[in-house]
């Protein structure tokens, strides 16, 4: 299912959104223009390699960018065009009405917290992985967490595949995120113990950015009205 648009209005415009959405075209456009050697290296310098991350809680290994600086740059990283254009439809349709309840810092707080959090949570199940983890997606499910417990109500126009037919439907909130969240779930569990050489989805990044952004969402005010 892929949502295009729901029918919850903002008071504010979200600046951080776009902002957001500029740098990491921006970002892509780089990586475009690099060789396939370069990218791979690029992708090894400023995303989270688990081993590396692992390697460097113990204090064992030594690099130019510090391991901990990649649970918020691979954020901004992504492995192809779908992959970069479905995490900002997502942010576009889910984040600004997160931001219009936070304000513009405490959302760029809580999306950078959501996104470490996310990669952390891939992390805990794959510490010995050498395959980068990048993308939003982590961080964009803290949004979608967070939109869950403010808006379960709010309808989203959704995109839903019958058969060889696409149709369009309006499906709660409620519906639409929790299924969403289920589907990464058993993802998760079906991965345990599988190393992705050749890359692959991290659905524990997705889970856990779910979770961590429905827990953190209320702690930082997304119920404040006053915004």
């Amino acid at each position: 299912m892929v949502p295009l648009h729901d029918n919850n209005p903002t008071r504010t415009t979200p600046l951080v959104v776009y902002a957001l959405i500029g740098v990491n075209i921006a970002v892509f456009l780089g990586e475009m223009s690099l060789s396939d050697r370069e990218l791979r290296s690029f992708f090894h310098a400023w995303a989270i390699v688990p081993q590396e991350l692992t390697a460097s809680f113990s204090g064992s290994i030594a690099s130019p960018v510090p391991e901990w600086l990649t649970l918020f740059t691979s954020q901004f990283l992504h492995g192809g065009i779908l992959h970069i254009a479905g995490n900002m439809l997502f942010l576009w349709i889910f984040g600004n009405n997160i931001e219009d309840k936070l304000g513009h810092i405490k959302f760029l707080i809580f999306y950078l917290t959501c996104g470490a959090l996310a990669g952390l949570s891939q992390w805990v199940f794959a510490t010995d992985s050498s395959v980068p983890t990048l993308g939003a997606s982590g961080a964009i499910a803290g949004v979608m967490g967070a939109y869950l417990i403010r808006f379960p109500r709010s309808q989203i126009l959704t995109l839903v595949p019958l058969g060889p037919i696409w149709t369009t439907v309006r499906l709660p909130a409620f519906a639409f995120l929790v299924f969403w969240f289920v589907q990464q779930a058993i993802s998760s569990i079906a991965t345990l113990g599988i190393e992705m050489e050749g890359g692959g989805v991290a659905y524990w990044a997705h889970a856990g950015g779910f979770v961590f952004g429905a827990i953190l969402g209320p702690l930082m005010g997304v119920f404040d009205d006053r915004q």
